[in-house]
C-alpha cells in the first residue's frame, strides 16, 4: 500500500533516491539480500541519510507524526512528577536518561517543572543518535533554560558507562528499534530479507530464520498456546534483552520507564493480524509500505509488551507495573495539572491546553493506545501503576 500523500520536492526526492542507491550497494555487498532488520535500520538511522540522521523535520503539525511531548508540556510534567517520586526515594545525587530526545519539548517542559517542585536531577543525560537532532535539542534548550539548569544537560554518544542512580525514561523510541520479521512456511521459519528485482526496486524475500530468531518464534508459539498458520507473518525482536541490557544495566538504584503503542504478547499474535504490525508514516498519513521512499518516511513496529516484562526482569529489575497511558498521567499528578490548566486567565490559552490533556488521555486518542510499562531496582514506582493496572493481560 502506498500512501496517498502529496508528491515530495525535488530535494526531498533526491535525497530519498540517494538513501536507495546507498542501500542498493549495502544489498550488492551482501550478496544480494539483506535482512528486513537491517534494511530498517538503514532507512531509519543511516549517517546523513536515514530518516532520523538527516534534517527534515519529523515531529509535529509540520512533520510526519505528533508524539505526546509535542502536544504541550503536560505529558512531561506528569513524567518529571513520576520521576521525582523516585528521586525523592533515592536521596543524594540521582540523574534523569532521556533516550531519543526528539525535538527537545519533552526536555524543557519535563526540566522546567522539576526546577519548579526542586526536584532537578544532578545531571539530565540525552541519548540521541541522530547530529542533527541533537543540534536542534541543544539550541531549543540553550534557548529556552535558565543557563543553571542547563548547565545540567549533557548529550551521550551512548549508555552510561559507569554505575548510576536516577530514571531511564524512553517515550516511542521501543517501536523503532530496527525489528526482524519472520514468516512461517509449512511450519518452519523463515526470516524476511529485502532484496531487489531486476529493474532495481526492492522486493521483500525469505530465508531461513537463524537459531536466534527460530527459537524466539518457537518461544513465543508456545506462550500462546498453538503455532502459527501457514503464511503468517510478524515482528519478532529477540535482541530485545541484549538492548535492556544495555542502556539500563549498569542503572544502580532507580527505575525505568518505556511509553509507547503495542499489545501484550496474545494480542499482538492474534490470527488476524496476520502480517505483523509494521506501520510508516509520512506528512501524517499511515501506510503500510516500508519501500515507499526511503529516508522521508518512519517506519516503526508495535511493541511487544510481555517480551518487554520479559525482558525487563532478566536483566535483574523488578517488575513495577504496566498500564495505560492515561492512567499513568493520573497517577502521576494529573489533576493538578488540569486545575492549574482551569486557572488559566487566558481562555484561549485554557482551551488549547484543555485539548492537549484530552488527546493524551482520551481512549479514541493516545489514552488507551499508548501504554506505559516500568521496572524498579531499589525504588518502589508500583504506585504510579495502581489505577489501571494491566499487568494480568501479560
Amino acid at each position: 500500500m502506498t500512501p496517498d500523500a502529496p508528491a515530495p520536492d525535488a530535494a526531498a526526492q533526491a535525497h530519498s533516491d540517494r538513501l536507495l542507491g546507498f542501500i542498493r550497494g549495502q544489498i550488492a555487498a551482501s550478496g544480494g539480500a539483506i535482512p528486513f532488520s537491517r534494511y530498517m535500520e538503514l532507512a531509519l538511522y543511516a549517517p546523513g541519510l536515514g530518516y532520523y540522521s538527516a534534517g527534515a523535520r519529523k515531529f509535529g503539525a509540520e512533520g510526519d507524526f505528533v508524539t505526546s511531548p509535542e502536544l504541550g508540556p503536560t505529558f512531561a510534567e506528569c513524567m518529571a512528577e513520576a520521576a521525582a517520586q523516585v528521586f525523592a526515594q533515592l536521596g543524594g545525587d540521582v540523574d534523569f536518561f532521556e533516550i531519543g530526545g526528539g525535538s527537545g519539548s519533552f526536555a524543557e517542559a519535563a526540566l522546567r517543572h522539576l526546577q519548579a517542585i526542586g526536584a532537578l536531577p544532578a545531571r539530565y543525560l540525552i541519548l540521541e543518535p541522530s547530529a542533527d537532532l541533537r543540534e536542534r535539542q541543544q539550541a531549543r534548550l540553550a534557548d529556552t533554560l535558565a543557563p543553571e539548569v542547563f548547565a545540567r544537560v549533557s548529550w551521550l554518544n551512548g549508555p552510561p558507562e559507569e554505575k548510576w542512580r536516577g530514571v531511564l525514561f524512553a517515550n516511542e523510541v521501543l517501536d523503532a528499534l530496527p525489528t526482524p520479521r519472520f514468516v512461517v512456511r509449512g511450519g518452519e521459519v523463515f526470516e524476511e530479507y529485502v532484496a531487489l528485482d531486476p529493474q532495481g526496486a526492492l522486493i521483500r524475500v525469505e530465508q531461513p530464520a537463524d537459531a536466534l530468531l527460530h527459537a524466539a518464534v518457537r518461544h513465543v508459539e508456545r506462550d500462546v498456546g498453538a503455532p502459527f498458520a501457514e503464511g503468517y507473518r510478524s515482528e519478532l525482536l529477540p535482541q530485545l534483552p541484549y538492548w535492556i541490557q544495555a542502556v539500563g544495566g549498569l542503572l544502580d538504584d532507580g527505575a525505568m520507564l518505556f511509553v509507547d503503542y503495542g499489545y501484550p504478547r496474545r494480542e499482538y499474535y492474534l490470527p488476524e493480524r496476520s502480517d505483523g504490525t509494521l506501520v510508516c508514516h509520512h506528512r501524517h498519513r499511515a501506510n503500510g509500505n516500508p519501500f515507499h521512499l526511503p529516508g522521508l518516511q518512519d517506519i516503526t513496529a508495535f511493541v511487544d509488551f510481555t517480551a518487554l516484562a520479559e525482558a525487563g526482569v532478566n536483566a535483574g529489575f523488578d517488575f513495577g507495573g504496566y498500564c495505560a497511558q492515561a492512567s499513568f498521567l493520573i497517577n502521576s499528578g494529573l489533576p493538578g495539572r488540569l486545575a492549574a490548566i482551569e486557572e488559566m486567565g487566558d481562555l484561549v490559552e485554557r482551551h488549547r491546553r484543555t485539548n492537549e490533556v484530552k488527546r493524551l488521555t482520551l481512549p479514541g486518542e493516545m489514552g488507551e493506545r499508548f501504554q506505559v510499562m516500568g521496572f524498579q531496582r531499589g525504588v518502589d514506582i508500583r504506585p504510579l501503576f495502581v489505577r489501571g493496572d494491566l499487568s494480568r493481560r501479560l
